[in-house]
């Protein structure tokens, strides 16, 4: 039997990456702290879980977003899989039932006959082979240990998430139902704000108690993920053309376009639970509950879970990891998600399935498993590993990393298509020069 390989970290990139060992044939120890350790972001032992927000973002073919989740498929990925398994309606965008998908892709991992599940902390680095996925919330055990192999260049920021309102509670008579542009259909409550009353909330914003009684370095704050509060400082309209834009949407009640407008995406399959889009918080509950209450439509809703701030950790990837997500000099020793700082589900669930595949591609004696950068996963592990980048920080997928095309295409609409189709032609080429039988098995064998 082939050499167990231990995967530490039982989240979104952990997980993959286990599934994507065990699918070749390869024994699996896979170790996840909780429920033995409860770190203060997470509320239940179930593995995958997710919490910043429930949206593994759009599914448009021609945006970087929806050319990975295309990606990802033809890699067999089961993130993605599951995902899909446990979707609630969400517009134009892949967002999930938290309960429903991170039960599911428990089930499907401890059934796996090749994955053993080790339900305590892992406080050293494993000897031999092994993948560490330990996530934006590593125990400071395995920080400790980390640092001990790759010494101080490892880098913190802080990252938020949303609050969830019942659904039921919220004034239907003001919140109406649809998505930008009509697309995808009225699978948003948006609430909508008048010039004064978006001002009134900006004011209260600025003003509210937070958690942490100093200000945040705003080098430590990830653009992408900062706190709506830190947002709302940046400038008055910095919302209102940010998560709050009204752009795509007409109210009902007056037949025009809101001043701006706060999102409510679904939580669940039911429709039960919404959460508010955009409104990650280091505001204390009570600010929470009074300040939020002063958005149309939710002044008598119920907070069915509160905004939370929590620490975020991730290494000098540039500096620190090859293009196979080894560490450079320790080649045994892979890193995977958003310890890397590819941030977001899909780039973790990416990120975990590259280190797993070139950990088999060295077991096998098979040429390193790397994308082109004309790929979307390519492109986003080539900046996260690139020697020449400077002042890294986590990056989601996007366009921006992908080499130009040639000859330039005019407009954004045809530039990001032609991205697409690109990215989709090299992903086939590439994909038909592997080693067959294949190292990456056909997209019908992703249940084991």
């Amino acid at each position: 039997m082939p050499e167990r390989i231990t995967v530490v970290g039982g989240g979104i990139a952990g997980t993959e990456a286990a599934w994507q060992l065990a699918r070749h044939g390869i024994p699996v120890r896979l170790y996840e702290m909780r429920p033995e350790r409860m770190p203060p972001a997470h509320s239940t032992p179930h593995l995958g879980e997710l919490v910043c927000s429930n949206s593994f973002k759009g599914t448009d073919v021609a945006s970087a977003t929806g050319t990975l989740k295309r990606e990802l498929d033809a890699l067999g990925s089961l993130v993605i899989d599951v995902a899909r398994q446990s979707a609630v309606p969400a517009g134009a965008a892949l967002a999930v039932d938290r309960e429903a998908f991170s039960v599911t892709l428990t089930e499907r991992i401890e059934r796996h006959p090749l994955i053993e599940v080790v339900r305590e902390e892992a406080t050293a680095v494993p000897a031999g082979r092994c993948i560490i996925a330990t996530g934006p919330l590593t125990s400071a055990s395995m920080e400790a240990a980390l640092s001990g192999l790759i010494g101080p260049e490892r880098l913190a920021f802080y990252d938020a998430a949303a609050p969830i309102v019942d659904a039921g509670t919220v004034d239907h008579s003001i919140v109406f139902a649809a998505s930008r542009y009509e697309k995808g259909g009225a699978d948003y409550l948006n609430c909508p704000l008048g010039r004064d009353e978006y001002s009134r909330l900006i004011d209260e914003l600025i003003n509210a108690k937070r958690v942490h009684a100093h200000d945040f370095e705003r080098k430590e704050l990830f653009q992408a993920c900062q706190p709506v509060e830190e947002i709302a400082r940046s400038g008055p309209d910095a919302l209102r053309y940010g998560a709050l834009k009204p752009v795509g949407l007409v109210d009902p009640r007056t037949g025009s376009r809101p001043w701006a407008v706060v999102q409510l995406r679904p939580e669940t399959t039911s429709g039960t639970a919404y959460n508010l889009v955009g409104f990650q918080t280091n505001l204390t509950f009570g600010e929470q509950r009074r300040v939020f209450g002063t958005i149309p439509g939710l002044a008598d809703a119920e907070f069915l879970r509160y905004g939370v701030m929590h620490r975020n950790t991730f290494v000098r990837a540039p500096a620190l990891l090859d293009a196979t997500l080894a560490l450079i000099g320790i080649p045994e020793v892979r890193l995977a998600g958003q310890l890397t700082g590819t941030e977001g589900y899909l780039e973790a669930a990416a990120s975990g399935l590259l280190a797993a595949l070139n950990t088999v591609a060295d077991i096998k004696g098979d040429p390193p498993v790397v994308l082109p950068s004309t790929t979307a996963l390519g492109a986003l592990i080539a900046y996260a590993t690139d020697p020449a980048t400077s002042d890294y920080q986590p990056m989601h997928v996007n366009w921006g990393l992908v080499p130009p095309l040639a000859p330039p295409v005019r407009g954004k609409r045809k530039r990001y298509a032609a991205y697409a189709a690109r990215a989709s032609t090299d992903l086939s080429a590439w994909m038909s020069t592997l080693p067959m039988p294949g190292n990456l098995p056909e997209r019908g064998d992703v249940h084991g």
